[in-house]
Formats: structure tokens, sequence, C-alpha cells
């Protein structure tokens, strides 16, 4: 009987160089990858790996001897005497890096979100660092300037970051009133108005019939069905769904909002088979060895089952979300039930898929129709096509 093969090859993965152990679904072989040291399952590149030193390369040949035929051309041998990947440390004295932890802990006892905390906090630690160890008490405006002016533009930084910034260090100034910031002339950029990116219902079937896992599918219908963020799918208790309802509650949303969504009827028989086959426990959609599914690997096999119905454009799951909204507004539904749907908090937000949708958009006629439509009528033997002579 043939061996089974296996392919070996080299990633920049997570921070450190690794071997990539790849094959095809065999227990004998998982069992084996399992007793080498620190081996693990990538959900994202969907293989085995382990860090890449000296020796791992020879571990894995002794390991797998016999019980597969190995082929390591892909390894670049060379990875084992670069130098190793050394993470950046911030040079901040110990008093600065007390004043963080103190306004860190301010911000917590606002309540705002963790992800919240760590963008303010993040930003506030580079412009200490700029400040290039001055006192705090010395911080002002212009100094606040200059590191945008030459670190956040040169490295085009996000407007939203730049919004956060001046967001944060206004937090900071009612944290520390010692500091010579006025939060009053601080300048702020008008936000991005970025048309949201959205699928039509056919590509939405697609997407969906080209996912062959049960689990990714049902993610995907869920998402684009409830028009759900990727946070709120993730967070899904496995008591959120009532069937018998055709509801799903959405705990603690964005801004801490509770909301109720209706489920979609062609979504329950989906979801019912999955619930029965993978009998999740405490969280709707559970990983591998941990309690809640990961947003990368989402990601991930989204760009897979987009690659597979031949979607070019860009999609993530947030693009599943406006494409929900866009499809209930080209249907006529009222913005304000849309508002509520998605949990917004402004009917501002939501107007923003008045921009992409194609339901009144349709019934305008482009002057180039018009005027090719009086060209047919006044002419008998014109067809009104722009590839011939008229």
């Amino acid at each position: 009987m043939a061996l089974p093969k296996v392919i070996i090859s080299t990633k920049f993965y997570k921070n450190a160089h690794r071997l990539l152990i790849r094959f095809g679904y065999n227990d004998v072989l998982i069992q084996r990858v399992k007793l080498l040291p620190k081996t693990r399952w990538s959900v994202s590149l969907r293989c085995w790996y382990m860090d890449y030193d000296s020796d791992a390369l020879t571990l894995i040949h002794d390991t797998l001897d016999g019980y597969a035929i190995i082929n390591d051309s892909a390894v670049d041998f060379s990875i084992v005497h670069r130098t190793k990947h050394i993470k950046r440390v911030r040079h901040i004295c110990e008093a600065h890096r007390t004043i963080l932890k103190d306004y860190r802990n301010y911000l917590r006892g606002k309540r705002y979100s963790e992800s919240t905390v760590n963008s303010y906090l993040i930003l506030l630690a580079d412009v200490i660092e700029f400040h290039d160890g001055k006192p705090i008490e010395e911080l002002n405006n212009r100094v606040i300037e200059l590191f945008i002016e030459q670190v956040m533009a040169p490295k085009n930084y996000a407007i939203s970051t730049h919004r956060q910034l001046v967001s944060g260090i206004k937090h900071f100034k009612n944290f520390y009133p010692n500091c010579q910031i006025n939060e009053l002339n601080l300048f702020s950029p008008k936000k991005d108005r970025l048309l949201p990116n959205v699928l039509s219902q056919s590509q939405i079937l697609d997407l969906i019939r080209c996912t062959e896992n049960l689990k990714h599918r049902t993610i995907i219908a869920l998402i684009y069905s409830c028009g759900l963020r990727i946070g709120e799918l993730i967070n899904l208790q496995r008591n959120a769904i009532d069937i018998d309802r055709r509801q799903l509650v959405v705990k603690q949303g964005k801004g801490r909002k509770d909301r109720y969504i209706i489920l979609a009827e062609s979504c329950v028989p989906l979801l019912l088979n999955y619930i029965f086959t993978y009998q999740p426990k405490q969280y709707l959609f559970e990983g591998q060895n941990l309690p809640q599914y990961r947003a990368e690997s989402i990601r991930a096999f989204l760009k897979r089952s987009c690659a597979k119905a031949k979607i070019t454009k860009r999609v993530t799951p947030h693009t599943l979300r406006h494409s929900y909204a866009t499809h209930l507004l080209e249907q006529g539904i009222d913005i304000r039930y849309i508002q509520e749907l998605l949990g917004h908090s402004r009917p501002e937000t939501t107007m923003i898929y008045t921009h992409v949708t194609k339901k009144d958009l349709l019934h305008i006629k482009s002057p180039l129709d018009i005027a090719l439509k009086q060209i047919t009528t006044s002419h008998t033997n014109s067809n009104g096509l722009l590839s011939q002579n008229f």
C-alpha cells in the first residue's frame, strides 16, 4: 500500500519563521504529528506548523519516517541562519509607563470597550515616545502636530486613526490636566465618506453555494440574513436562538445595545442542521479547542469561498452586512426599520445605504439613452446602437 505524501514548507507566520506540515486527512499522521513538540494546527493556513530551528526538520523526518513520503524541497534552509524577529519595544521611562497604566484604568472606569481603551492607549504611548522622555507636563498641541506631521502623515495612517488620536488626547487632558494641551484647539479631520462595498443577491447565493463546510455555510448565511457584525456573531450564545419565534437576540452589541432580529425562514433548516451536527455548548459557533470561533478564521474561509464563487471584488464579513442593508432598502423597507435591525444609534449612519441602492436610480433615464431613442424614432432604419454609424 502506497504511503501518504507530506509536504514541508516554510513561512513567516505569527511573528516567527515556521515549518508548515501539509497532508491529506489521515488519522495515523495526525497522531504522529501531535508527537512533535509545540506543533499546532492553523485554521487560516489549514495545516500543522511548528517553530523552525536547526533540529526541527530532522525531528519531522524521524517522527514520520515509515509513515509517509516527505517532500521538503520547498523548505528555505537559509532561514535558520537569519536573526530572529525582534518585537519593537517602546523607549518609555517607568514614570511615564505608570501614567499610561493609570490612564488605561481611567478609561476602563469610563466603561469604554476594551478595543477603544487599547486604541487610545497605543496612540498615546506613541506620542509619549515621540516626546522623547521629556516631562508629560511639557506635552502641548505643537508636539501633537509634529507627531502627526512626522509620523502619521508619512506612514499614511487612516483618517479614522487620526480622529482616534485626537479623541484619545482629549480624554488624556481630562485625566492629566497638568499637561499643556488645549483640547479645544486640537484639529480633527472630517470622516471619510466611503461608499460600502455591496454584493448582488445572485453573488450572495453563489457564495453560500460554493461554501461546502456546514459551519462556514451557516456563518455566511447568518451574517447576511441577519445583518450581523462579526463581533456580534462570535459572541452569540447558544440560547440566543429562538427557533419557534424565528428570532435571534444580539446581547451587548456595539454601543452595549441589545436588539432582536428576525431569522430568515430559509436559514432555519440550515441552522438546525448545524446545531444537530456540531452540538455547540456555550457559544453558537465554537472554535477548535477554543470557546469562541475566531474572526481571523471567518475572514480566511470567506476569502476562499469568494475565490470558488469567482467573486473578484474585496469581500469581508462586513460586506455581507452592507449587502443585507442595501437589499432591504431596495425592497422598499423603511429606513427607520433598517436602522433598528442594524442597531445603529443615529439615522445618519443608516442613510449611507441610500447612496448605493439602485431602487430609485433605475427609474432615472440617462440623457444619452433619451437622445438615442429620439434618433431611433425619427429614423426608421436606425436601431439606436452606439456601435453602429448613425
